[in-house]
């Protein structure tokens, strides 16, 4: 019995100091790898300091970018980036638009179109061939969209520049007759108006200031546009300077002529008008007008058969 409690109480006292030193409690452990983990950190080097104190998109947005980016390079040719080169020309440059982004953009487009597909055709649970062919469509649409993206802004610019370019070579007329030569009468043009116009006219004036030509610069403004009325203008002013035939009898032939294009657009306008309205008359116009004259007789027709 004597050695049973002397047991007992050693036992016992080893029980309790390392209860008071923590051993036996898991709570205080995991406590103390915290305190660890938090002490290495603080004394952690400098460089995984910064390294850690980065934003998330220094960290792993911009590296994923600028890998995005080598892949478009790659796999851009030299006639797709003059085409692309092309297309901005034509939408005005946007800011921020370049043909790296254009090409990133398309590689990345892929990367959504084909998880988008995928995602979308297992939540529908459908067969093998159709998930195919919606990744495959998502895919190729995610690579053409920069590209329609660029033709839609400059399709609207060209109508933008369609509907100033009237306006602008009256102004244009006007200065030129009034005694400024070509030269300061697009000035005045381009700094008396707003507008993708004014911005192009303003660019022909930066060509000639860094040395090109007036018909080269003139040219390069018929070619980042599609618009047959500007390359109209474009082919007379440059025939105008190449044969020396008086700048203000050529002008005030363009500005009339574009004055009767412009009136000649809008009749065109105003004849398409009864054609296009013809389908909603069609659609949704009539069958409301049977429905309220032919709905009563229906029902009397009903009622006298019953």
């Amino acid at each position: 019995m004597v050695l049973f409690l002397g047991a007992l109480l050693i036992f016992g006292a080893l029980f309790l100091a390392f209860s008071a030193s923590g051993g036996l409690s898991p709570e205080r452990a995991g406590v103390s790898r915290s305190l660890a983990v938090l002490q290495a950190m603080t004394e952690a080097p400098d460089e995984l300091k910064g390294e850690l104190d980065r934003p998330f998109a220094d960290r792993v947005l911009a590296p994923l970018y600028a890998r995005l980016q080598k892949i478009g390079q790659r796999i851009t040719g030299a006639d797709q980036v003059e085409r692309i080169r092309q297309r901005l020309d034509k939408a005005g440059n946007p800011a921020g638009w370049s043909v790296e982004r254009v090409a990133t953009g398309k590689v990345l487009g892929v990367v959504i179109g084909v998880v988008f597909g995928f995602l979308f055709a297992q939540m529908l649970d459908r067969s093998a061939m159709v998930t195919v062919l919606m990744v495959v469509g998502l895919g190729v649409f995610g690579w053409n969209a920069p590209a329609i993206h660029l033709y839609n802004v400059a399709l609207k610019r060209d109508e933008v520049m369609r509907n100033e370019i009237a306006d602008s070579i009256d102004l244009l007329t006007i200065s030129v007759e009034a005694g400024l030569g070509f030269d300061a009468a697009l000035q005045q043009v381009a700094r008396n108006t707003e507008g993708p116009l004014a911005m192009e006219f303003a660019r022909v004036l930066q060509e000639m200031q860094i040395g090109r030509g007036r018909s080269e610069a003139l040219r390069g403004l018929g070619e980042r546009t599609s618009i047959p009325e500007i390359r109209g203008f474009v082919s007379a002013m440059v025939q105008a300077d190449s044969f020396g035939i008086p700048i203000g009898q050529v002008l005030r032939v363009q500005s009339r002529e574009m004055r009767t294009k412009r009136r000649q657009r809008a009749e065109e306008k105003a004849a398409q008008v009864p054609v296009k309205i013809m389908v909603p008359v069609v659609l949704f116009i009539l069958p409301c007008l049977f429905l309220i004259v032919m709905g009563p007789a229906a029902l009397g027709i009903m009622r006298s058969f019953k």
